[in-house]
């Protein structure tokens, strides 16, 4: 159950809303860490950032989530265990970090009670593809020769390849074209996609870009490549975070009438 805390504050209603993001963890160190990007992203887009903790807890996860508006899975320079979509680790398979996965589908979990705002991004897509159901492809140079480059090194917010988008899309409508330039910076990409779930976006190799939650009154938005790496001049990710945030500030405003009806 989502608890809203209303203040006395006749402006409580006008607060921006709480976007959560997950973190990372750097395993030679064990220290929690965040690109800068993300968070800066998401405050320039008009929203509060909140780092979530890996700690693979429910209690700890559904607490945190109470005071959330909005949930942005974030890029990893990890990968998702193979064993969780019923593969065998691949020889390219690149680290593995358990509490990292486990800490992500514990809030995608939370997200799907509370039909919470997702926006998921690179590696965040692929945990939420693989939480619906879904298989990856564990490295693309080996098993798809034939594609296009998509580890394009730096400079790493320079859109390096082109996208198709579906003309239905949210994707589309927010990009207003059906096709775009974007950077790509992944060894992994979705193989068979996940329930509630369909391709709205795919690299010229055919490889998906993004996909979206198929279900009425739901935004789940994961794209391939990294809009936080462009947020400063790059319209598509400019857009796209505003969009994802206007929903964040919508699911606050819901929330807030509910508690009111509650207390009437």
């Amino acid at each position: 159950m989502i608890v809203s805390v209303m203040s006395s504050d006749s402006k409580s209603d006008q607060r921006r809303p709480r976007v959560g993001i997950t973190m990372r963890l750097e395993l030679s160190t064990d220290r929690f860490y965040l690109a800068r990007f993300y968070s800066e992203a998401v405050e320039a887009a008009g929203a509060v950032p909140v780092h979530i903790s890996l700690i693979p807890d429910p209690r700890y996860i559904s607490a945190v989530m109470d005071s959330l508006d909005g949930i942005l899975l974030p890029g990893s320079d990890s990968d998702v265990d193979p064993l969780r979509y019923g593969a065998q680790p691949h020889q390219q398979l690149g680290s593995v970090v358990p509490v990292k996965d486990e800490t992500d589908l514990l809030v995608l979990e939370e997200i799907e009670q509370r039909n919470l705002p997702l926006f998921a991004i690179c590696f965040g897509m692929q945990i939420l593809n693989v939480s619906r159901g879904g298989t990856l492809i564990q490295d693309i140079a080996t098993q798809l020769p034939n594609a296009i480059k998509h580890e394009q090194g730096p400079p790493r917010d320079r859109p390096s390849h082109s996208i198709s988008l579906d003309r239905n899309s949210l994707l589309a409508a927010v990009a207003k074209a059906e096709d775009a330039l974007v950077n790509s910076h992944h060894h992994q990409a979705i193989e068979t996609v996940g329930e509630n779930l369909k391709a709205t976006a795919w690299a010229a190799d055919g490889l998906i870009e993004a996909v979206e939650d198929t279900r009425p009154g739901r935004f789940a938005l994961g794209v391939q490549w990294h809009p936080e790496l462009g947020w400063q001049r790059d319209q598509l990710s400019q857009a796209l975070l505003s969009k994802f945030v206007q929903a964040c500030a919508a699911y606050r405003l819901d929330n807030v009438d509910s508690f009111v009806a509650s207390q009437s």
